[in-house]
């Protein structure tokens, strides 16, 4: 710490050595009741610097790096994701290996879930029961979050250790379908009755998100790969697949070079949303892409992207340039601007209290 908060600990302390120097910072203390938005903002990989934003929508009050002032200690490298459960959020830090479990009012830390390879994404099938997909690893892992341990692993059939990746999970009934996305085309269902992979489903190159609409539609888009990349270069595709047959329905092509990423859904499932430079939304029902974008970038760099599910206002990530704090806009479904607001460095994901 620079200032010890805890003199008596320190006191007791200088008795077998000299009163030490964390590089943490000061508790602060939180009481962010009601509904909220959490921003994960990534950091630069490698650097350490990721960090925890909490936005208010009513008071448009944002408080940046609330993890850090409420544990004293840093969040770690790359903040991928992050969802609530019965009050807990469950941060994941993917190149620190952790899940933290923070009081979404407090946002102190409760517990962490440690050993993990590059997680990615945490989905829970009950109070006792989660999965964590990974990054370079062909592992889905199981973990028990009330005793904050892995208890076990799904396989993923045919993909290799090093290129493995699996990604965003969705729940329909019994099964669980999650993409899969660096060097891998395919999207997998999960009995989570066995914890087994049941079938798989081919789709373009690199699906990058996946979701469920209204009509019991999957719904997940390609980033075609990149030119010269050894799994291959194609136009990116826009998937609708049918929950129940696994089977595909509809298939939207973007122009090559495209890149559309961020799939989200509105509150009542019925309009989907993507960045491919501006925002993009279209109904689940379209038979066709949209030919005009619900947003312009205005030469900002679209990074992240939510949809608020009470109202639907338009929350949009700008990363600007990778290295200084980025920045978060707010439309009204009339792509009216409400408010901006500045934030972590690389926000990317969302999470809606």
């Amino acid at each position: 710490m620079t200032r010890l908060t805890n003199i008596s600990l320190c006191a007791m302390l200088l008795i077998l050595t000299s009163c030490m120097k964390w590089e943490y910072g000061e508790v602060e203390t939180f009481t962010a009741s009601g509904n909220g938005l959490f921003i994960c903002n990534e950091g630069n990989f490698q650097y350490g610097n990721a960090t925890l934003s909490y936005y208010d929508p009513a008071t448009q009050q944002v408080e940046n790096e609330v993890f850090y002032r409420a544990n004293a200690m840093k969040l770690g490298d790359v903040c991928q994701s992050m969802i609530i459960r019965d009050g807990i959020g469950w941060v994941v830090v993917n190149n620190s290996h952790v899940v933290f479990a923070i009081d979404t009012e407090t946002f102190k830390e409760v517990g962490r879930i440690t050993g993990l390879t590059s997680p990615r994404y945490i989905h829970f099938l009950s109070d006792d029961k989660a999965y964590v997909t990974q990054l370079w690893d062909n592992r889905i892992f199981i973990v028990n979050p009330k005793r904050y341990e892995i208890t076990g692993y799904i396989e993923i059939p045919n993909m290799s250790m090093e290129q493995g990746s699996t990604e965003q999970m969705v729940a329909w009934g019994d099964y669980l379908f999650v993409n899969s996305w660096s060097y891998q085309n395919r999207i997998f269902k999960i009995d989570t009755r066995t914890d087994s992979v049941v079938a798989e489903l081919e789709v373009g190159i690199q699906p990058t998100s996946l979701v469920l609409d209204c009509n019991n539609k999957l719904w997940t888009v390609t980033d075609g790969g990149y030119d010269n990349s050894p799994y291959g270069y194609e136009a990116p595709k826009l998937y609708c697949i049918d929950a129940e047959s696994f089977e595909i329905e509809r298939c939207f092509e973007f122009r090559l070079g495209d890149a559309p990423s961020e799939l989200q859904l509105n509150g009542s499932g019925d309009t989907l949303y993507w960045l491919n430079d501006d925002v993009w939304a279209m109904s689940v029902d379209a038979e066709r892409l949209p030919v005009r974008p619900f947003l312009n970038s205005r030469g900002t760099l679209y990074y992240g992207l939510t949809i608020d599910p009470y109202n639907g206002d338009v929350y949009v990530a700008d990363a600007i340039d990778y290295s200084q704090q980025g920045k978060i806009y707010r439309y009204s479904q009339t792509q009216e601007l409400i408010d901006e607001f500045y934030v972590g460095i690389i926000p990317g994901a969302f999470c809606w209290k």
